[in-house]
């Protein structure tokens, strides 16, 4: 359970798409003066430098948001204006440096993680303002201890490695429960896609628990289910108003640079009404 370690993986196609749909969560919610509370499960380290022995390793980074021409992209403006300072210094953001850099007064984050190596490091790299509490925890059941947030508005990121193949199952738990306890979070699950029918099990669950306002967000870069994660994708609940339109106009494009033969497989659903 604790064997996964993102710092093979930093930077790669799944975290493109990620973190720019996290960002503009984050974006849209901070239009708003109001404050708002982050709340991470499986938070990772936080920073990860891309000359690593483990980025060496996988060299993902190189397939991920290296291969992409930020000028080509316009429309990933958040994260083009987060991540390639970090690249230049031979590192890559988690998402939970991504929000905490952004935190406003009165925003705070939650931040939870179990691997002991990795709990350490994300300690060093986001326990570094006051209104952010970084927790040694099942990062699940800190999630509805939180819930429903003191602030009234909450961004939640659900990534789990899903090495534990119930996690798929969980996931759909999880999220029904939080957002009986807080219908108006916004809620994103990531999710790797090695197998077909797992996804569409956990689609087929998502329109059956009773939540509302869930989209799907996939994009992917190969078919050969061999190769492992050939594609990845957030479903989102109560996403900004204009994530889907935006998402739609660009994802196609983005598929296919990211893509090993150019053919993009990007994927759009509403999931379920409001």
């Amino acid at each position: 359970m604790l064997s996964y370690l993102h710092h093979f993986h930093a930077g790669n196609h799944a975290d493109v798409l990620k973190h720019w749909l996290l960002l503009e969560c984050v974006h849209y919610l901070q239009k708003k003066p109001a404050p708002f509370e982050y709340i991470d499960t499986h938070s990772g380290a936080g920073m990860y430098r891309t000359n690593s022995a483990e980025a060496m390793k996988t060299g993902e980074i190189s397939n991920g948001i290296l291969k992409l021409d930020p000028k080509a992209f316009p429309e990933l403006e958040y994260l083009w204006e987060e991540v390639l300072p970090d690249i230049n210094k031979k590192q890559y953001p988690g998402s939970p440096k991504l929000v905490q850099r952004l935190l406003r007064d009165g925003d705070k984050a939650w931040l939870y993680e179990m691997h002991p190596r990795v709990i350490k490091e994300l300690k060093e790299n986001c326990e570094v303002r006051r209104q952010c509490y970084v927790k040694q925890e099942d990062g699940f059941k800190g999630l509805l201890s939180v819930l429903p947030a003191k602030t009234g508005r909450a961004l939640v990121l659900i990534d789990p490695s899903y090495e534990v193949k119930k996690d798929y199952e969980t996931v759909v738990d999880i999220v029904a429960k939080a957002h009986k306890k807080m219908a108006q979070a916004t809620i994103a699950i990531w999710y790797p896609v090695v197998n077909r029918s797992t996804i569409s099990y956990m689609e087929n669950s998502i329109r059956k628990s009773g939540i509302k306002n869930a989209h799907l967000f996939e994009i992917g870069v190969a078919d050969d289910e061999d190769k492992g994660m050939t594609s990845s994708g957030m479903m989102i609940v109560n996403p900004p108003w204009t994530l889907a339109e935006k998402f739609e106009g660009v994802s196609e494009r983005l598929s296919a640079a990211l893509s090993e033969d150019g053919v993009s497989r990007a994927r759009y659903l509403r999931l379920t009404a409001e």
